[in-house]
């Protein structure tokens, strides 16, 4: 699955940069019969339905062109959200002490979930730091990484703000 992940970057990266656009990250989700093609898209400015729509037409062209999936499956184009992808080095090294949550493919040291601050960035993994203890996560073990979105909390006039 890597793999196809992989490609398919190599393959959509050029038209979402062309647009304007970063490619965050690419997924795919479901069973085979009822696969979805997820992209992450994301801009300085942000990212709105109509920016995602105009990326949407764009690679649903390249789509139909180099077909690099088999079977059918459906586009969907968004924003990372909150709770954004982490799937380049770029992407760690800018959330670095920020908290991150990583799941792998394969146990390490008996676990595969890592939720904790990101401490560093390497050139094959990364070391976060999970209950005062660090971990280094090769980048190639993970199957997925994600920020954690940090909510703002406080009281007004009685009511919890979010």
């Amino acid at each position: 699955m890597q793999a196809i992940r992989v490609e398919l970057r190599k393959l959509l990266e050029p038209g979402v940069s062309a647009l304007g656009f970063e490619l965050v990250d690419v997924e795919m989700a479901g069973s085979h019969h009822h696969a979805t093609l997820r992209v992450y898209i994301d801009s300085p400015r942000g990212v709105n339905v109509d920016d995602c729509a105009r990326v949407s037409r764009q690679l649903s062209a390249l789509l139909d062109v180099e077909d690099p999936l088999p079977g059918h499956y459906t586009l969907e184009v968004s924003s990372p959200g909150l709770d954004r992808p982490l799937a380049k080095p770029e992407d760690f090294k800018r959330f670095v002490g920020e908290t991150i949550k990583v799941k792998m493919h394969e146990p390490l040291q008996g676990r595969k979930n890592f939720s904790g601050k990101l401490v560093d960035v390497a050139a094959d993994h990364v070391v976060v730091e999970v209950d005062k203890e660090s971990f280094n996560l090769a980048f190639d073990d993970m199957e997925r990484a994600r920020l954690v979105p940090q909510v703002l909390s406080g009281r007004r006039n009685g009511r919890q703000r979010l």
